[in-house]
């Protein structure tokens, strides 16, 4: 049962631009290949509009990110992501030092934009890398190549962002061990302030899950992800999240928000809301229409599903976030934000805590290396 009032926690903005050049095999993002042209002027204006009927989830706070992603967000034109941000200031308050980023791709095409890019108001670049393998990048659907991959990495690293990503898989169809880390030696000599390094799963409803592709074994992809993680401490990369590493100060704010199970709106097809209310202690999610032509049809409520989280679903909903950081967890915070008794999250995390996955204090919770390998086994005792 609620505990208390709820309070109003950091509220970011996510943006989906779900147009892709072409549909990789084991993506399983709302995104779609491009038949034509965009229809850009339409799809901002309609985003803008999306902002505005959500309003009234803002209830008085600054955005302090805003993440723009996809698809692929480097395949619109640099103006209507000036637009987009024009239209975006004029209805909110931007804290300072926002963090705005932008998915990219590191295609020629895309990386010609960069500089027009940063001059709209994008502070961060995220660049979907993937790996440096040419033979990978085929197997995985990519269009880009390693060479542009690299000159992406190097543009966007001279270029005055406060940070850039770059996004780099393991676990790869017929990757050993010896590939995999050569793969990630390469991007640490790129040195970007920030990587995004994750396993390859195989997701319902994608190519590669109707024709699966052969993959490393269990013994192999721990082998990467311990001889990885050396590599990345010792290259002076912090991991604050169960697939993200980053200089010190480069941490994804908006990420973080996520994790920590603060509030952010979602515009655009198939965008994600979670929002408090903190007067009618409730939370709210809210899925926005999937498609871009039903979403585009002004007929319609953009808004396709809204729910509440009841108070025994923030149990799971706020430890399944919170616990993919490394950072130990406020008991104080879990109650802020939700409302719920940190001694009644307690007495369920208690088969947790007796098989060592997770140790308790006073003021926080923590995740053990036993437990962050068993990380679904330490979900489960919620449910």
């Amino acid at each position: 049962m609620p505990k208390a009032s709820l309070e109003l926690p950091e509220l970011s903005l996510y943006v989906h631009i779900p147009w892709c050049i072409q549909k990789c095999p084991y993506c399983d993002f709302n995104s779609h290949k491009l038949t034509g042209n965009i229809p850009e002027q339409a799809y901002i204006g309609r985003l803008l509009d999306d902002l505005k009927a959500d309003s009234e989830w803002v209830q008085g706070r600054d955005i302090h990110s805003i993440f723009i992603g996809g698809g692929t967000p480097s395949v619109m034109t640099a103006s209507a992501i000036q637009r987009l941000l024009d239209g975006i200031r004029a209805q909110l308050t931007l804290a300072e030092g926002c963090e705005i980023t932008l998915e990219a791709n590191p295609g020629t095409f895309e990386t010609e934009k960069f500089d027009d890019f940063v001059r709209a108001g994008v502070t961060r670049l995220s660049i979907g890398i993937q790996s440096l393998q040419h033979h990978q990048l085929q197997a995985l659907g990519r269009i880009h190549d390693p060479q542009q991959a690299r000159a992406a990495a190097a543009h966007a690293g001279v270029l005055p962002l406060t940070s850039f990503n770059l996004d780099l898989m393991h676990g790869l169809p017929d990757q050993s061990l010896a590939m995999a880390l050569d793969d990630l030696k390469q991007v640490i000599e790129l040195n970007p302030p920030h990587i995004s390094w994750y396993q390859l799963t195989i997701e319902p409803n994608t190519l590669f899950a109707s024709k699966p592709p052969q993959l490393p074994d269990d013994d192999t992809l721990w082998d990467i992800y311990l001889q990885g993680h050396q590599l990345l401490q010792a290259a002076g990369y912090q991991q604050y999240e169960v697939s993200a590493y980053a200089k010190p100060g480069h941490q994804s704010r908006h990420n973080r928000n996520y994790w920590r199970y603060g509030d952010y709106l979602g515009i655009g097809c198939g965008a994600h809301s979670k929002v408090t209310l903190a007067d009618r202690n409730t939370i709210l999610r809210c899925e926005k229409v999937k498609h871009p032509q039903g979403y585009l049809d002004l007929t319609r409520n953009p808004r396709y599903q809204l729910t509440e989280i009841t108070p025994e679903e923030r149990y799971f909903e706020f430890f399944m976030n919170q616990l993919r950081l490394l950072e130990p967890v406020s008991k104080q915070r879990f109650e802020q934000t939700t409302g719920l008794s940190a001694d009644a999250a307690s007495a369920k995390l208690q088969p947790a805590i007796s098989n060592q996955w997770l140790v308790e204090s006073e003021s926080h919770w923590q995740l053990t290396a036993s437990g962050h390998r068993y990380l679904n086994s330490v979900l489960e005792t919620l449910l």
